[in-house]
């Protein structure tokens, strides 16, 4: 997919830069709603940008037949969501839980424009499907600081319930679900995550292919795709990006590690902040199995058969379960 003519004229006007050098192909969209392309500039604010062109297509194609209308009309949220977040939000983020600027933003006929620092070029370029310990450990602080800085916001103009895989966006695929003990939870699951005292916005699709890194892990990523960014309790990133990096052998034998690393960074960035941290750890702790649950419930009616539904994954629902027996 190339640029649209309209939105090359609006591009050089709006940064504004003498002309386009070249246009990249970085990667379709979902279900073919558009595109995200690397733009060079000559005369610009940076030598290239990244630009989000939101189309939706006429004729709804999901790669795992999930093309209702509900579908449809979540995913056109979605870069609402996204566009809110960098207007009203994103700048609030620091080095410490580094997002790309936004350079400008707009709509276009049928769609919306996004235009993005680019990381690469901002010396973020690594991307990575698994992590070591110390990459780990660097996406774990970059989450706990952002949900430090945003602890207790409500998230005006993002998802009330951030992530992708919310109960009330899913009636289709919890319908799909095979009939059992995590099916029946699944709302008691929801209203426990919601209940939990402490809440923060949650970046909603913290997998690891959404982290940028440096060519070291010793400095911390940038993160990208807000579109599922709304409220909820850190523990639903933390769970779901374990899962996006590690093996099941991996989770279960770092789980504490890991915790302990993101509840020591969330404890030093929340210092000072006059909230009671001993509380939030013991809370979020507690729900850490339910948030894995919740993303359990989803994979099992949205994709039966999906390399994440593993032993630790049944271990963590099995424990969920009984927590909200004994509720």
């Amino acid at each position: 997919m190339d640029l649209l003519p309209d939105v090359r004229q609006w591009l050089l006007a709006e940064l504004p830069a003498r002309r386009i050098t070249n246009v990249r192909n970085l990667q379709t969209l979902w279900s073919g709603y558009g595109a995200i392309l690397r733009v060079g500039l000559e005369g610009g604010p940076a030598n290239s940008v990244i630009v989000k062109q939101v189309t939706p297509p006429t004729e709804k194609d999901h790669p795992r037949g999930w093309n209702t209308t509900r579908s449809h009309e979540r995913k056109l949220r979605s870069y609402e969501v996204e566009s809110c977040w960098y207007r009203s939000w994103s700048d609030r983020c620091d080095p410490r839980c580094r997002v790309a600027t936004c350079l400008a933003q707009g709509d276009i006929e049928g769609g919306q424009i996004l235009v993005l620092e680019d990381l690469d070029a901002a010396g973020f370029p690594i991307r990575r499907q698994r992590l070591g310990r110390d990459g780990v450990a660097a996406g774990l602080r970059w989450l706990a600081h952002f949900h430090a800085k945003f602890m207790g916001e409500d998230g005006d103009g993002l998802w009330p319930n951030g992530t992708y895989w919310h109960l009330e966006t899913r009636p289709d695929e919890w319908q799909s679900m095979p009939n059992g003990p995590l099916k029946d939870a699944a709302v008691a699951i929801d209203q426990r995550l919601q209940s939990v005292e402490f809440q923060t916005l949650v970046h909603g699709d913290a997998k690891v292919a959404n982290f940028c890194f440096a060519n070291d892990f010793d400095s911390p990523p940038a993160v990208v795709d807000f579109q599922y960014v709304g409220r909820g309790c850190g523990m639903k990133d933390v769970a779901y990006f374990l899962g996006s990096c590690l093996d099941e052998t991996e989770c279960e034998r770092s789980q504490e590690a890991d915790l302990k690393i993101y509840f020591d960074t969330l404890s030093q960035a929340l210092g000072g902040s006059g909230l009671d941290v001993a509380s939030l750890e013991c809370q979020w702790r507690a729900i850490y199995p339910i948030a894995w649950a919740d993303f359990v419930r989803f994979l099992e009616g949205w994709c039966p058969g999906h390399a994440k539904l593993h032993r630790y994954s049944r271990k963590m629902v099995d424990i969920a379960i009984e927590l909200c027996d004994h509720a």
